[in-house]
């Protein structure tokens, strides 16, 4: 009898612990993202998920933390392919737009021009349980026996507002399950994983993507983005002043200063690039940002890692020397105006999607307002007639 009487506790309990994640997660598929709008922002297409997996072999998981009324974080993992990353490894560059912030790994990437482990992002306090995972990963893949040194690259936004970051939160077992969760399609975007407790412009920041596909004129190359929104500035949408139209922007009475924040950007694309490149196209990832109304503040730390799906490079090489199919300079215009715009579309599509949500010391952030959203964008001249 004792047994039966303890029953209706323990279901109650692990109900409190689920129910808030399925939540968010379909009060999210509700949103709409940027083009559902009618609002098409740049010239060149987005490709069929208008996400970075439309990059082929490249893959996202999330990990959302949601537990109680203070811990609203997570996980979010990027696999450039589904190998063995470490014996396969993508060339790949990094950018810091501004250093504020605890990027780990950017170092050997710049050093070595490739990248040989998953790309992980999540809050500034779990940067190095995220190592640890990553590192304890790549240690178990096959054929990683004799492995005595792994490079992880972790990025990290402070989701403090929303989140008991001091708690820290994420293990090892969290990160794990972010990497096993990566998969090919759709990308969740919003409030979850690295972008469950993000704040951007003074509303609700989170993880968004987009893509662009150049004309096969140009190399008919793809180029997608991957964003954790948690900046300030004056919100921008494909050239409407959003955040001056709605009262809501840094420095507005201080604004409590909102300025402070950061963003992590991933760009894929399958375009054969060198490392040198790679980092070309990963400083005008800073450009889309500024786009969307960001300047970059003090206290933001905007980090960009690009890689290529092309031209994997051997972690124990047969020759001497590799021979390798590379871009030319000549022809990297089309594909830096492509991460440009993919990136201006990701953050776009972050803030939309994400949802209200209450977190730590019961602090609120409101969602962007669509329905204000879409009648400012009309009357900006940005709606496309068959979305009228």
């Amino acid at each position: 009898m004792q047994r039966l009487a303890r029953v209706p506790v323990l279901v109650v309990l692990a109900v409190l612990v689920v129910l808030p994640v399925p939540f968010f997660a379909l009060a999210a598929e509700s949103r709409p993202r940027i083009r559902d709008l009618g609002v098409e922002p740049g010239i060149f297409p987005p490709g069929p998920l208008n996400a970075i997996t439309d990059v082929e072999g490249v893959r996202v998981g999330h990990q959302t933390l949601i537990r109680g009324d203070s811990v609203r974080t997570g996980v979010t993992a990027i696999l450039p392919h589904g190998g063995n990353l470490f014996q396969r490894k993508t060339p790949a560059a990094v950018y810091v737009g501004n250093g504020f912030g605890k990027a780990a790994g950017f170092l050997q990437v710049q050093e070595l021009g490739n990248l040989e482990t998953p790309i992980v992002l999540t809050n500034t306090l779990a940067v190095g349980t995220a190592i640890e995972a990553v590192v304890a990963w790549t240690l178990e893949q096959p054929g990683n026996q004799e492995v005595r040194s792994v490079n992880a690259v972790v990025g990290e936004t402070n989701d403090g507002t929303l989140n008991d970051i001091r708690g820290r939160q994420v293990t090892v077992a969290d990160v794990r399950a972010a990497i096993a969760a990566a998969r090919s399609g759709p990308v969740e975007e919003g409030a979850v994983g690295a972008g469950t407790g993000t704040v951007a412009f003074g509303w609700k920041g989170g993880i968004g993507t987009s893509s662009r596909v150049i004309p096969k004129s140009l190399g008919g190359y793809t180029v997608g983005a991957l964003v954790q929104s948690n900046f300030g500035g004056i919100l921008t949408i494909d050239g409407v002043p959003i955040g001056e139209k709605l009262g809501q922007y840094s420095f507005k009475e201080d604004l409590e200063k909102r300025e402070s924040g950061s963003c992590m950007m991933v760009l894929a694309t399958d375009a054969p690039l060198s490392s040198r490149n790679l980092e070309r196209l990963a400083k005008r990832s800073v450009l889309g940002l500024a786009r969307t109304g960001s300047f970059l503040s003090n206290g933001s730390g905007d980090f960009v890692i690009a890689f290529s799906t092309k031209n994997l490079v051997p972690f124990e090489p047969k020759e001497r020397t590799l021979a390798v199919e590379e871009l030319t300079n000549d022809a990297m215009s089309p594909l830096f105006l492509a991460a440009v715009e993919a990136v201006e579309e990701a953050v776009y599509n972050s803030l939309l999607k994400a949802t209200t949500v209450t977190g730590y010391q019961g602090r609120t952030v409101e969602a962007l307002p669509v329905e204000r959203v879409r009648e400012l964008l009309r009357e900006g001249g940005r709606v496309k007639a068959r979305a009228e």
